[in-house]
């Protein structure tokens, strides 16, 4: 009997043992391919953040090209209106500089001349100097040479430049033809690397990872070590090193163009690196990261589970259950976080950078008061506004993106810098938001729009001109109500090239508000889904108030109605007061014709409009409209080449003692006051024909002047003395 127990002791030892010696080969087993699965995993993940940074970098690169693309893209015709006018050149180049924060020096380089006015900004403020120096020899420069070869612009090699802004830089230059389309200057816009240094150096996907950009002919351009950086090029780095072969092998793959990855071993250590190219510019970015420290947590994990083990093999299946599920949350958790980093780094740093947070922006005036508030729903939004004066007018606009994200604030930042550039020499609503239409609509390959309202108002008279872009109606707030401002239906901005944009106007007497908003403010929900809605919004409006306590009302109101709810769209608000109550003593109106005779009976109304204002009687009045039909009249059947569209400014200004009409077009020069006048004395049919219009005009006119600006119009003055 004891032989036999200690026989079945003997052979359930031998049973246990086997199943612990299979137990312990499953769980070696299952080791091994667990610490496989993990090291694959983290390996993409390395291979998702590094590629990831390197995206979010190029798109924030690419965005400031874009920025300073279009700025010089749009100054081109100014330097082509100024060829001839040297002197003219250097307030080109400082708009430039101070309507473009990236921009951190600009020239107008002429061909066969050596005429180079250069502006560059210095201590907070713009200095305007020439490159055309005996030691800044500029026709012989990469900068200058390359555009005017290829007939396009042109991103230079990096270099530090000493005859201008004496700075780290790269330059995009374009050629500027002249009107026979031959080459006649370059026009160049320098940005400064510091942007560059510091966007990369943020670039951290593992402790002792490390960054790098290189140009094209492999300069080193941005380095953690400052000592290499434009002082060295990889290819000397790669010769001066033991491992030289691998390294020359690695900078062929980098400066290739192509995205990749590869591994190197530097001082024992191996080390992974990730590149990708920057499109346009020939320079390459790479992430270098130590192999080691990408699998430093695994190796951490797997002492851990090996302590489990030992611990006891029935908590097996439980810790490698937990290991992989943890292991595959904090994948997703670390993709997620990657890719919504990259897009924050690129949105952020753009978008918060570009409205106006100063309030009161104008302390010193008096004639109007004005605030603002943006609330994105999310980390970046679509929404924007912005506003600045020039010449006793204030410019002002409000825009809503479509989608959102980071592609909607890149589009905001596009579109924002649109406005500044083009309203900074353009004083017409209707042109500016056509301009920044014709640029947007060119360039836009995702279909994205935006709906836009820009207005100026005249801060001496309070008129006010305005193009509504598919946006809200603004609402105007006056003491004897509110009410919302005219609108004639136009497409969002962005949708179709060569789209006709509608101009409007509308006078505001002293206290007199503007609520300009999105459409994140009608449209906020509270829990049950009830919107905000207009009539919530009109109840709170306040003509009695400041700029800032209306704001903020309606922000309270917002959140209360909300109690809580998600914000589910951006929510900007801008609040403009007309305050002047000493008017300037004359009072205006504008009216904008198309080339099309059928336009002429608009004149009559407008007339009678004005004649009203300056209390005329019926007679002067018909004899007024006569005289401003025969002028229009002939710029439309004149100015414009047969079956082309151009447009006909006509301004009218009451004065205390006098009325003037100023008829502007864009047409071929003509002076119709040097035409030969109509002999009356002859009969009808011995007179030539022509010359009896300008002659009606004089007579029922008091002074008639015609003048050609240096932008190219053609100015016809038509003054009538009312004493």
């Amino acid at each position: 009997m004891m032989a036999k127990l200690d026989k079945g002791k003997r052979q359930a030892a031998r049973q246990g043992l086997l199943i612990v010696v299979v137990a312990l080969l499953t769980v070696q087993v299952t080791s091994l391919l667990q610490f496989a699965y993990s090291k694959y995993t983290v390996t993409q993940e390395a291979n998702r953040r590094a590629e990831g940074q390197l995206e979010a970098t190029e798109l924030h690169i690419l965005g400031v090209m874009d920025q300073v693309e279009t700025a010089v893209r749009n100054a081109v015709w100014s330097v082509q209106q100024q060829l001839q006018r040297p002197d003219s050149l250097a307030a080109i180049t400082r708009r430039m500089v101070e309507n473009n924060p990236v921009v951190c020096g600009s020239s107008v380089a002429l061909t066969g001349r050596n005429i180079a006015p250069y502006s560059h900004e210095e201590n907070g403020r713009v200095v305007t100097s020439t490159l055309a120096t005996e030691e800044y020899d500029y026709q012989h420069q990469e900068w200058f040479l390359k555009p005017l070869e290829l007939g396009k612009g042109y991103w230079s090699e990096p270099y530090y430049d000493e005859g201008g802004g004496n700075m780290l830089m790269t330059t995009y230059s374009v050629p500027v033809l002249n009107k026979k389309g031959h080459p006649a200057a370059v026009l160049t816009a320098d940005v400064s690397l510091d942007w560059l240094t510091e966007l990369v150096g943020r670039v951290q996907v593992y402790p002792d990872a490390f960054s790098m950009v290189v140009s094209q002919s492999g300069q080193i351009m941005v380095c953690p070590v400052e000592t290499l950086v434009m002082k060295k090029n990889i290819h000397e780095l790669a010769s001066s090193m033991e491992e030289a072969e691998q390294f020359h092998q690695l900078n062929s793959s980098l400066l290739s163009g192509q995205p990749g990855n590869a591994t190197y071993r530097y001082e024992g250590k191996v080390h992974r690196i990730f590149f990708d190219s920057v499109p346009r510019t020939g320079w390459s970015m790479s992430i270098s990261i130590p192999q080691d420290e990408i699998y430093a947590d695994m190796k951490r994990m797997g002492w851990v589970v090996l302590l489990l083990q030992l611990l006891g093999l029935g908590l097996l299946g439980l810790v490698l259950y937990v290991t992989v599920r943890n292991q595959r949350k904090l994948n997703q958790v670390s993709l997620s976080k990657s890719r919504i980093e990259g897009e924050l780094q690129v949105a952020s740093s753009i978008q918060m950078s570009m409205v106006p947070k100063i309030f009161p922006p104008y302390p010193e005036r008096s004639e109007v008061d004005m605030f603002a508030a943006m609330d994105p729903a999310k980390e970046v939004g679509g929404d924007f506004y912005d506003f600045f004066t020039r010449n006793e007018r204030l410019f002002f606009c409000i825009g809503d993106v479509s989608g959102k994200g980071v592609p909607a604030s890149l589009l905001m930042a596009v579109t924002r810098s649109l406005f500044r550039t083009v309203s900074a020499h353009e004083r017409s609503p209707q042109r500016i938001v056509t301009t920044i239409n014709e640029s947007m609509a060119e360039m836009n390959e995702n279909n994205m729009f935006v709906t836009l309202f820009c207005g100026v108002l005249d801060l001496r008279s309070g008129h006010l001109r305005y193009c509504n872009a598919g946006h809200n109606p603004p609402v105007l707030v006056t003491p004897k109500g509110n009410r919302t401002l005219p609108m004639v239906a136009n497409l969002p901005v962005g949708v179709m090239q060569e789209m006709v944009f509608s101009e409007q106007e509308e006078d505001l007497v002293p206290g007199t508000g503007i609520f300009l908003y999105t459409d994140g403010l009608t449209e906020a929900e509270n829990h049950a889904k009830e919107l905000f809605g207009e009539d919530r919004m009109m109840e709170i409006l306040r003509a009695d108030i400041s700029s800032r306590q209306l704001i903020g009302d309606m922000t309270a109101a917002v959140h209360g109605f909300a109690a809580g709810a998600e914000q589910s769209d951006d929510l900007t608000m801008l609040y403009i007061r007309f305050m002047n109550n000493q008017l300037a003593g004359e009072t205006e109106r504008h009216l904008i014709l198309h080339n099309d005779i059928q336009q002429i009976p608009q004149l009559a109304s407008f007339v009678e409009a004005v004649a009203e204002i300056a209390h005329l009687d019926v007679t002067l009045t018909m004899s007024l409209n006569l005289a401003l039909e025969e002028a229009v009249s002939n710029v439309i059947m004149y100015a414009y080449p047969p079956g082309s569209d151009g447009l006909v400014d006509v301004e009218a200004v009451v004065r205390n003692d006098e009325l003037e009409f100023i008829v502007s077009d864009n047409g071929v020069a003509f002076d119709p006051t040097a035409a030969p006048e109509a002999d009356v004395s002859l009969d009808v049919d011995e007179r030539p024909i022509g010359g009896l219009g300008i002659f009606l005009v004089k007579n029922i006119m008091d002074r008639v002047s015609y003048t050609r600006s240096d932008d190219g119009k053609n100015i016809l003055s038509m003054t009538k003395i009312l004493s």
